[in-house]
């Protein structure tokens, strides 16, 4: 499924993000499947395809930045950024500083910047599917931490 995915995406990060996503996508949907239509594999395959190619149209909207800008914006005293405008008692800037610097730098980009997960996962250099856990995963840390 990744020989798929890789000959479509050309870039195996890519590839396995198609491939966890479709593994997800099967196991939700595995009730829809028809024989009738043809075998699993084709089912499965089709699932692989048609991600990938839903990456590859969507992926015109990333940019993948230089090391400077990258350290620009996970630098947590630079001018501008949201969190140092935050009040030091501030629960919620105690609660982001507790985040991974990178996880943090996600969740700013999504919430104060308004870009979506593919443009945050272009502007980091990262996986798509990474950032969107990371992202989730930084939300239910915020929520914990917060509560």
């Amino acid at each position: 499924m990744i020989a798929v995915a890789m000959r479509i995406l050309r870039r195996r990060d890519l590839a396995e993000d198609v491939v966890q996503d479709a593994f997800v996508r099967i196991w939700r949907q595995a009730g829809l499947y028809d024989p009738n239509l043809g075998s699993p594999r084709a089912w499965i395959y089709t699932i692989v395809r048609n991600l990938a190619l839903n990456l590859l149209r969507n992926g015109k909207r990333e940019d993948v930045v230089d090391d400077q800008e990258l350290t620009a914006l996970s630098d947590a005293d630079a001018e501008g950024d949201p969190l140092s405008r935050l009040a030091d008692s501030s629960s919620l800037r105690r609660c982001l500083e507790q985040l991974e610097p990178q996880r943090r730098v996600s969740l700013l980009l999504a919430y104060t910047e308004g870009l979506t997960h593919g443009e945050i996962a272009g502007r980091l250099g990262l996986p798509l599917g990474t950032v969107k856990a990371w992202i989730r995963r930084s939300l239910l840390a915020l929520r914990e931490c917060m509560a």
